[in-house]
């Protein structure tokens, strides 16, 4: 697993250790930008490390990662204006037409997603979107439940980054082979996520930095300062479409495109 140099006045575990307490009680804390002014994202990265490195020794598994804010959208809600990335846990997971359990959660927000599998490692700092298409063995459409340890979503950048880019839950719907027509033709993939049966939110593959592509190839590039890659087997979300919504108990979700199958999950 990488290791994130961190600055002499941070120590990530301190903060790691915040944030998994906040999480195992439901009760949100400041932001660490305010708990430690002048954090920044790369010692916010070793906070995000940290934590990793804690849920490995618990024995969860690493099954993907999640690339967040690629989005005008998303980068407007949030305030921000640049991608970040964490990583997906197999704990996070839910099943098509699985439930997605808000009591577990604080303050959680849904949002819809393109998503791929990895058939072969992708690494390297020059990789390009089509270095990433030819490294996709299958594509499918997915809904990342989002939510903060930080209370009321008072997040900067620094903070989010900290909090495994504000992850929590994942509901991948049924995968498709990635076939060098679609993976082409998936920036005009019109994607829209509904709450019992009414559009909240809609956007096409391009609202991802112009192509879902781009993201999976940005994120590589990141890793690779780190010595990481992304790799084969590994589920990478290309982030939201459109701004994230509130969870309501008692509904259900819907998120379907034209050519990808859809999926489906109910709220409790």
């Amino acid at each position: 697993m990488q290791r994130y140099d961190s600055a002499p006045n941070v120590v990530p575990d301190e903060l790691a250790a915040v944030l998994r307490k906040a999480e195992a009680d439901r009760s949100p804390v400041e932001p660490l930008t305010r708990l430690h002014p002048g954090l920044t994202v790369a010692e916010a990265y070793a906070v995000q490390d940290a934590n990793t490195r804690a849920r490995l020794a618990s024995g969860e598994r690493i099954v993907g990662r999640k690339i967040g804010l690629t989005s005008q959208a998303m980068q407007r809600q949030f305030g921000v204006d640049q991608p970040d990335f964490g990583v997906l846990f197999d704990s996070m997971v839910i099943a098509d037409s699985g439930v997605i359990r808000t009591g577990e959660l604080i303050a959680p927000r849904a949002e819809a997603e393109i998503a791929f599998v990895l058939g072969k490692r992708l690494y390297g700092p020059d990789v390009t979107a089509d270095d990433a298409r030819a490294a996709v063995s299958h594509t499918l459409l997915a809904l990342e439940v989002i939510d903060s340890r930080i209370e009321d979503w008072k997040i900067e950048l620094a903070d989010t980054v900290a909090d495994n880019a504000s992850s929590a839950r994942v509901v991948a719907g049924p995968a498709t082979e990635a076939t060098p027509e679609l993976l082409r033709d998936l920036k005009d993939e019109y994607v829209e996520m509904s709450v019992d049966g009414q559009r909240v939110a809609a956007g096409a593959g391009a609202a991802l930095l112009g192509d879902p592509l781009e993201p999976v190839a940005w994120l590589a590039r990141t890793l690779y300062a780190y010595g990481v890659g992304i790799e084969a087997g590994e589920l990478v979300m290309a982030g939201a479409v459109d701004a994230a919504v509130p969870l309501t108990p008692g509904s259900t979700l819907s998120v379907r495109s034209g050519r990808l199958p859809a999926l489906t999950a109910t709220v409790h």
